[in-house]
């Protein structure tokens, strides 16, 4: 029919075909009251010339994390990622490649991916993990979800779980949206004055179906008192941890003090914090959880000839075959990012990660001792060990200090009512990694002082 119309515009070929005369005809059921009637303010077509100066400035607004000294953490860190990691990771065969389907082509990608749930399942101490999920936050949500399937018939407390009041509200909006459709009752288990976790109110918790509490937590402190929740809650209340994962370079990996899943953010392992993503977060459980854990799992069996073969495995996905009985919404993954993950860890062997580890926390101690040291700064749970942050209180507001201090090109750390809007606004999350130097402690200290001394004018 095309073929025979007269020679018009395209858009007039194509209302022809649709039997129509105008672009007004088109929209005719559209009330006139909510048409707009006047271009939108947008400016003249541009060159390919044009649109790079226009996107080069635009981009030059960004402040590269690495470019100053940073003290900013909160869940994503910028550890050095060796070289190599993304120069293997842009090959080809990982780059481009996408759901492997075909186990028989697609045998590399297949073992790079067991490979990391293997060093995922050897990090924290279970013997279980899948291929990755979106972030941390999502991680902790299906583990909440995955808990009250598998454990609901046998709680006490039906359809309950417990969570940390110092889980960060970002995350602690993901979890509520996860549970809230399925009908999910969630409490909350408050904390004490040096910022652990109160056993005597998790024993209120045993008999619910999980208690999800942070090791290190979001302050950065490492609370002995997680070890114990296992043997409080019982086995029919799943103790879901989440975790810093370079932190267990040196802390105990949560599988050996009893927890049943694990997740976290795998990001500064293999990647850079990137403007918050693309990044991806861990899940690793035991072996009665497995059915119904999110995600891609990879299998390790064997061919007719005895030879080693890797395949996707029980999942149960919305886009595979068995749809209808799947457990999650998560229909993907990170893969190329895990994999990067898979790469750096490999790199680093066993003793690299606990150096990773000593150097992250080293960093926090020597900040911290020099930060505190200044008159009108205190710590926030001087009783407490931290891993790589930890929060102090400032004379003043913490935004204050961000804005004096972004002017003298140093990014002091995070207010914390920006992760807890109810908390005070003079406390600042000040989070170092390997890559923080003396010089960059300095350069805070300094900063600080002298921002103090402009807030007392």
């Amino acid at each position: 029919m095309v073929d025979q119309l007269p020679n018009l515009g395209r858009e007039q070929e194509m209302l022809a075909v649709m039997g129509l005369a105008s672009m007004d005809d088109l929209f005719s059921d559209i009330p006139e009251e909510v048409r707009r009637t006047t271009p939108l303010d947008l400016p003249p077509p541009q060159t390919e010339e044009e649109i790079w100066k226009d996107a080069t400035r635009l981009l030059g607004a960004n402040v590269p994390i690495n470019s100053r000294p940073s003290f900013i953490g909160a869940g994503l860190y910028a550890n050095h990622v060796p070289a190599m990691v993304p120069m293997l990771a842009t090959r080809g065969e990982f780059l481009t490649s996408y759901t492997p389907y075909q186990p028989e082509v697609s045998q590399g990608m297949l073992q790079a991916m067991w490979e990391f749930q293997t060093m995922v399942s050897e990090l924290v101490g279970l013997p279980v993990s899948n291929v990755s999920m979106y972030d941390a936050s999502t991680a902790a949500a299906e583990a909440i979800t995955t808990a009250v399937r598998v454990l609901n018939r046998k709680a006490e407390q039906k359809d309950t779980i417990y969570v940390s009041e110092l889980v960060p509200e970002h995350r602690f909006s993901v979890i509520e949206n996860y549970t809230q459709g399925g009908g999910i009752t969630i409490k909350r288990i408050p904390h004490d004055e040096n910022g652990h976790v109160s056993l005597e109110a998790i024993k209120e918790a045993a008999g619910s179906c999980a208690v999800y509490v942070e090791q290190p937590n979001a302050f950065g402190i490492a609370d002995e008192g997680i070890t114990q929740v296992k043997s409080i809650i019982g086995e029919n209340t799943a103790l879901i941890v989440g975790v810093n994962a370079v932190s267990l370079g040196l802390m105990e990996a949560p599988g050996n003090y009893g927890a049943d899943i694990v997740v976290g953010e795998g990001q500064p392992f293999g990647i850079g914090p990137t403007a918050g993503g693309p990044i991806y977060g861990i899940f690793a459980c035991k072996e009665n959880f497995i059915r119904q854990m999110p995600g891609r799992i990879v299998g390790l069996s064997h061919d007719s000839d005895g030879q080693r073969a890797f395949t996707l495995t029980l999942s149960t996905r919305e886009q595979h075959i068995r749809r209808h009985k799947a457990t999650s919404n998560i229909c993907s993954n990170e893969t190329l990012i895990a994999l990067m993950g898979a790469m750096h860890m490999s790199l680093l062997g066993p003793a690299g990660l606990e150096t990773l580890a000593i150097r992250n926390s080293a960093a926090a101690l020597r900040t911290k001792e020099e930060i505190v040291s200044i008159e009108g700064i205190s710590l926030e749970h001087p009783d407490s060990a931290h891993f790589n942050e930890f929060v102090v209180r400032l004379p003043d507001s913490a935004e204050s200090l961000c804005l004096f201090l972004d002017q003298r090109g140093i990014t002091p750390g995070l207010p914390v009512d920006i992760l807890f809007p109810n908390f005070d606004p003079n406390l600042i999350l000040i989070s170092c990694t390997d890559q923080t130097s003396i010089g960059d402690v300095e350069l805070l200290s300094a900063g600080i002082n002298a921002w103090i001394q402009e807030v007392r004018k």
